[in-house]
Formats: structure tokens, C-alpha cells, sequence
């Protein structure tokens, strides 16, 4: 049936078309204020807000409202109430009041909070964000909220986005200001988060524990085929596949979500979806909505969604593109170097804030994307490696070089592309190539961080990169501010900071050995591990900077760092259990009766002659028998490395932390190998799960 996408785009969604029509004309201009300027409400205004979202609520079959947030946890959390009120006469009535609105009280105790709370310390408060809208989803109207500690300590990932949105805002504000702009009264920070996935049959998944548990496969030998011949990147979309998509296009456009593109990833079964730019807020809250119903219209087509970093090794992993820039609230892209970027003081003073920062913060950068799942995907050469640096592209960078050397930059004028079909219609080449290899590449007018891991919460990302820009913005507002001579002042200032911090920028090939060799000539970071990185939350220069900002305090910057230890070190835990699990449960069982079956027969083909050839037999009974030894052998060493880490919590987070990462991820490592081997010489109908031939090739 053909849809009306217009009439149904954020047809679920208490937006400013739906305020408009059901406020008051002094509410809705109230709440235009709120949502724009970030002016506070009072509860006056959220009682009748509440009540036309109630009303509205009820219209679209709502029976329940709920606070929806982001704990640490990575996904979203909601408690749910109904909206029914007792009456003196034994019924009920529909009520919902501002204060529900704008204040929920969830335990804060039972989410990760990095020593903020203790058991006992239970209070906690969840608050309205009016600036991201209200919707609904299954039958209860979602509001989304911020959480924090009766303390008022930051608990979830929406609080610092929003502290680090006013950071920006203010400090590039001032900037614009000394540029001569009195007319612009906010900065906002607009992403668009592409989103990878994997696709699998959900009768296959339900036969694989690691996949149940972890996410990802913790065994599997390669298939027959791969990606190799790169045939379903961009391919013909499988017809399940299809009817999943546009199920899922419907979900996201009623939930006002900008759903733009979609089609087949490189690896077998992998997918990707690609929304249009909004604000960093919403996109945020778009991109947790997405991932949950990613998985839920998968259900109904009888598939699984994996959004694991890595779910199959030997095949491309999944991520999740940002692409982050700033613009004016006159819609004045502050990164679009325009017709002549050389010209262009605003674009070139924002620009060089930004390589400013991201040679400044490389190892809070490379914490945004920390995590057991992506240690596996970065540099890998799918994704971009662990070492941070940025591209330009060749016209920026001649524009940067000219600056630096001082001599006047000539431009170059737009090439039409010829590619030798006259039928073709003509257009003009792009002035700079892409890198998909870079972690930080400029692409036009935005830059397009690519080292997030397609389960991450882009929280993180963002509130880092906001900050850590709003800090460079900071230092150069102060030193232009004392300028007597305004353009020397910035022309100075540029020049100086391209000499200073040129080493992040690199356009060639990341994935090369010799860029992590000239990295380090640099002096560049190169944090390989998510236990490697998280240790400098905590240096001294960036719970500084992030203090200075009120984005986080130290205390919670603290809690982060546990939080996110505490994360790695369960991870890897409960893989290695799984292991250990369908080691000894699974394949160690079935491996024996395989080899039993196999002595068997050379018992049957010697009852009937000895003259019978029963080599094959022999050898598969004494290659496996001699692998199931030494697989048992491994698994031993496994458990004795999940003791020596137990040993390291006594010691403290980071002792154990490393010990996972450098000696469970090990032996975990050398148990795979051998079943691995095991594997390719059992028949497949003897081995105990589905192999990568069945889960990257089932959906049909």
C-alpha cells in the first residue's frame, strides 16, 4: 500500500506543528522560547503543557507515560505509568500533571554510576528535556528526560551533551562576535549518525549461545566465501531484507526520525542506514531510538539485528559514522569554507579551532569510542586505526600550507568530469577526494568521525568533541580580545596554530604500516586499547578542561572512568565464561562423539576385512583425538587466566582491566584456534551450532 510519507512523518511525535495546534498562543511561544533558546520553564507553562500531551497522548491509543533516558548502561531506560487517577465514586480519570511532566524518580542505585551512589543511596530524578520531543511507542507516551543522583551528579549520557551544547554555544558566540557578527544568538551543533548493522536469520541465531550472550561470535571458522569479491557492497537488496527496510523506514518517519538512505555493506549480511543532519540532541536521542527499533522490526521479520562492533571475525565489523558540524541559528554552516575558502576568516578561524583540538584531545577522542567490542575493529583495516588524526583533502590543504609559508594561494579552478561516454551527462569534479581510512575527515562542510562502533551511544562522542572544540574557542576568544589590530590578531592566530598542530593532519592511507611508524615520528597517541585509553580520562588537562566547561566535574569525570573499567572488564568476563561454556558443553562433546563415530567405523570395516583401507579414518581419529587434547589443555589455561584476573580485582580496576585485555583476550584467543581447526574436520551436521556459512548467508 503506498504511504503518505508527509502525513505520517512524526505522526507520533508531540512536535512544534502538534504544540501550535493544541497550546495556548502564549504557551506555544513560551515553549518555542524553551526549545530555541534554552529558557527555562516554569510549572504554570508544564501543567498545561502536560495536560494538551496528554490529551494528545490519549488520541493515539496511549494508556501509559514513561521518563525515557540514557544510563551508562549504553541503552535507554523507562518506567512506566499509567495515566489513570482514582475519583470519589469508584472510577478513574485520565490525568497527568506538569509536575510528572517535568520530574520522574527511577532508582539510582541499580545503574551504573561509578561509586555516585551506593546501594543504600537509592533517590535519584529523571527531567524533562523539552528541547528533544516527546513521542510515542507502543501504546506510552516517552518523554525524554535527563538522570541524575539526588546529589545532582550526572548518572546518563544526554546531561554532559547538553552541558557541552551550552559550552560551545557560548564560547563560539564569542568568537563570532570579535568577527563582527552581533546578529546571531546560538550555535548549534547539527550530526548525522550513520548506523552499520548485520542481518541474520533468527532460528540461527537461537542457536548460538555466544550470539545470545555476547553479541558476537566467539567461534567460527571462515566460510568458503567472504567479501572477497566485494559483491554485496551496494548489491541488489535481498527481498527480506527490503520488506525489513521499509517496515523500518515507517517505524523511524513516525517517530519524526529523517531515515534517508539505505543499502547493503561490505560484508556478507551487513547493512547500513543513514539519516539527514539535525540537531546533536536529537540526533542522539533519534540514534537510541533507531538501534531499538532496529531490532524490534527484525523480530517480526524473523531476523536478528547485530549491532555488535565485530560480530563475525575475518569479515568487516560495524560502525557508526558522526558527521559534526556547526551552525548558526541563521542556518550559516560555520564550517562551509564557501567559494573561496582562503578568504573565508570565519570558516578558517573555526577550522584551525577544530585541528586545535583534536591534536590537543587525541586521547579524549580515542575514549569516545573505547569499548571491548570496537578494540576489535579498530585497525583492523575495515575502520579507521586507533592512532587519531585528520583529513583535509587536497585544496585545504594547499589553502593550510599557503598560510603557513605565507605565500598567497593561487586556487584552483573546478575540473568537469570526462570519463569517456559522451551520453553521460557532464558535472564538475569535487574539489577534494574522500578518506574512508581517516578517523577525522573533512567532507565538504562537516567532518565525519569515523572511529565509533555501531553499538556505541553517540553521547560520548559529541559531548567530547563539543567540549574540546569549546576549549579552543575559549583560548582563542581570550587572546583575540586584547587585540588592538583585530585582522593581524586573527591572521596571526591562524598561521600559528596551523604550525603548531599540522602533525594531526594526514591525508594518505591510515590503514599502512608506515603511517603508524611516521605517526609516532610525530609524537601522535596511539591508545590500541580501550585499557590503553581510559586511564587518561583522568589526566590533569582534560579534568581541567572539562571542569572549566561545567560539562563534567571532576567527581563524575571519576565515576566515567570506573564506569566505563567496570564495562570492559564484565564484557570480557562474560565472553570467556560463554567460552568456556560451549567449549566444554558443545564442541567438546561433539568432537568426541564425532571421533567415536570415526573409530567405529574402522572397527566395522575391519570386521568385515582387514584389507579394508581405513587411513582416512585413522588420521581424522588421531588429528582430532590430538586437538581435543589440546583444546582441553586450553581450556584450563583459560579458567587459571579468569582466576589470575579475579586475583588483580583485589588490586584495583585497572590491574584487572589489563589483566583481561592482555592475558584472558589471550587465552580466549588460542582456545578459538584450536576449535577453529576443529571445526573445518567435523561434519557439519555434527557440529554443534550453525557455522559462519549459515548465520552470514541465511537470509535469503
Amino acid at each position: 500500500m503506498v504511504k503518505n510519507v508527509p502525513e505520517l512523518f512524526g505522526s507520533m511525535v508531540f512536535n512544534e506543528s502538534v504544540m501550535k495546534e493544541r497550546l495556548p498562543k502564549d504557551t506555544y511561544k513560551l515553549m518555542c522560547r524553551v526549545i530555541q533558546e534554552g529558557k527555562r520553564l516554569d510549572r504554570d507553562v508544564a501543567n498545561i503543557v502536560a495536560n494538551a500531551m496528554k490529551d494528545w497522548a490519549l488520541e493515539k491509543g496511549a494508556t501509559h507515560f514513561t521518563h525515557w533516558f540514557q544510563p551508562m548502561t549504553g541503552i535507554t531506560a523507562e518506567k512506566h505509568d499509567s495515566f489513570i487517577a482514582p475519583t470519589a465514586d469508584g472510577h478513574v480519570i485520565m490525568e497527568f500533571s506538569g509536575k510528572e511532566l517535568i520530574q520522574g524518580e527511577p532508582d539510582a542505585s541499580s545503574f551504573p554510576n561509578g561509586g555516585l551512589r551506593a546501594t543504600f543511596e537509592a533517590r535519584g530524578y529523571t527531567a524533562w528535556d523539552p528541547t528533544s520531543f516527546a513521542f510515542i511507542k507502543g501504546g506510552t507516551l516517552c518523554i525524554p528526560t535527563a538522570f541524575y543522583s539526588y546529589g545532582g551528579q550526572a548518572l546518563d549520557k544526554k546531561t554532559p551533551l547538553l552541558r557541552s551544547m551550552e559550552a560551545i554555544n557560548k564560547q563560539a558566540v564569542r568568537v563570532l562576535r570579535l568577527l563582527g557578527d552581533t546578529e546571531t544568538k546560538r550555535i548549534n551543533v547539527t550530526v548525522g549518525p550513520e548506523q552499520e548493522y548485520f542481518l541474520i536469520d533468527k532460528e540461527v541465531y537461537r542457536e548460538r549461545k555466544d550470539l545470545i550472550y555476547c553479541g558476537r561470535t566467539l567461534f567460527g571458522a571462515k566460510p568458503p566465501k567472504g567479501q572477497e569479491l566485494d559483491d554485496h557492497y551496494f548489491g541488489t537488496i535481498k527481498p527480506r531484507v527490503k520488506a525489513f527496510m521499509t517496515d523500518l523506514d515507517e517505524e523511524l518517519w513516525k517517530m519524526g526520525i529523517l531515515s534517508k538512505t539505505e543499502h547493503n555493506e561490505v560484508a556478507p549480511a551487513q547493512h547500513e542506514m543513514a539519516p539527514i543532519f539535525t540537531s546533536v540532541n536529537i540526533s542522539c536521542d533519534h540514534n537510541q531510538l533507531t538501534m531499538e527499533l532496529m531490532k524490534k522490526v527484525a523480530d517480526k521479520h524473523g531476523m536478528v539485528c547485530l549491532l555488535h562492533e565485530k560480530p563475525f571475525a575475518g569479515v568487516n565489523g560495524s560502525g557508526k559514522h558522526d558527521n559534526w558540524s556547526m551552525s548558526t541559528d541563521k542556518d550559516s554552516n560555520l564550517l562551509e569554507p564557501g567559494e573561496s575558502p582562503v578568504e573565508n576568516t570565519r570558516f578558517l578561524l573555526f577550522l584551525t579551532a577544530l585541528i586545535k583540538a583534536v591534536d590537543d584531545y587525541q586521547d579524549m577522542l580515542r575514549i569516545s569510542v573505547a569499548s571491548a567490542g570496537n578494540d576489535h575493529r579498530l585497525g583492523a583495516n575495515e575502520a579507521p586505526p586507533a592512532i587519531m588524526s585528520m583529513f583535509v583533502g587536497e585544496e585545504l590543504q594547499a589553502v593550510l600550507d599557503s598560510i603557513e609559508s605565507g605565500v598567497e594561494y593561487a586556487g584552483k579552478d573546478r575540473e568537469l568530469m570526462k570519463v569517456g561516454v559522451h551520453v553521460l551527462p557532464r558535472f564538475f569534479r569535487d574539489t577534494t577526494d574522500r578518506n574512508r581510512t581517516s578517523p577525522f575527515a573533512f567532507t565538504g562542510n562537516k567532518f565525519e568521525f569515523r572511529m565509533l562502533g555501531s553499538a556505541l551511544s553517540i553521547a560520548c562522542p559529541n559531548f567530547i568533541l563539543n567540549t574540546i572544540v569549546a576549549e579552543s574557542l575559549s583560548q582563542f576568544a581570550d587572546e583575540l580580545e586584547g587585540a588592538t589590530d583585530m585582522e593581524a590578531a586573527i591572521n596571526a592566530l591562524i598561521r600559528r596554530t596551523v604550525i603548531e598542530h599540522k602533525r594531526i593532519i594526514f591525508n594518505g592511507n591510515n590503514y599502512s604500516d608506515e603511517w603508524v611508524v611516521e605517526a609516532e615520528s610525530r609524537g601522535l597517541l596511539n591508545l590500541k586499547t580501550t585499557i590503553d585509553a581510559l586511564p587518561c580520562y583522568l589526566a590533569d588537562k582534560n579534568v581541567a578542561t572539562f571542569t572549566k566547561h561545567k560539562v563534567l566535574t571532576a567527581e563524575e569525570m571519576h565515576s566515567r572512568y570506573e564506569i566505563l573499567m567496570e564495562n570492559y572488564v564484565k564484557c570480557v568476563h562474560i565472553e570467556a565464561l560463554t567460552m568456556l561454556n560451549m567449549a566444554k558443553k558443545s564442541i567438546l562433546p561433539a568432537v568426541s562423539k564425532y571421533v567415536k563415530g570415526l573409530a567405529e567405523t574402522v572397527a566395522a570395516k575391519r570386521a568385515v576385512s582387514t584389507a579394508i583401507d581405513c587411513s582416512v579414518e585413522e588420521k581424522l581419529v588421531a588429528k582430532l583425538s590430538g586437538l581435543c587434547a589440546d583444546f582441553y589443555v586450553k581450556i584450563d589455561a583459560l579458567e587459571a587466566a579468569l582466576v589470575m584476573a579475579e586475583e588483580k580485582a583485589v588490586v584495583g580496576i585497572l590491574d584487572e582491566g589489563q589483566c583481561y585485555q592482555a592475558v584472558v583476550l589471550a587465552a580466549m584467543n588460542e582456545l578459538r584456534e584450536i576449535a577453529d581447526v576443529m571445526e573445518e574436520e567435523v561434519d557439519e551436521k555434527a557440529w554443534p551450532f550453525p557455522t559462519y556459512g549459515r548465520l552470514l548467508f541465511s537470509v535469503l
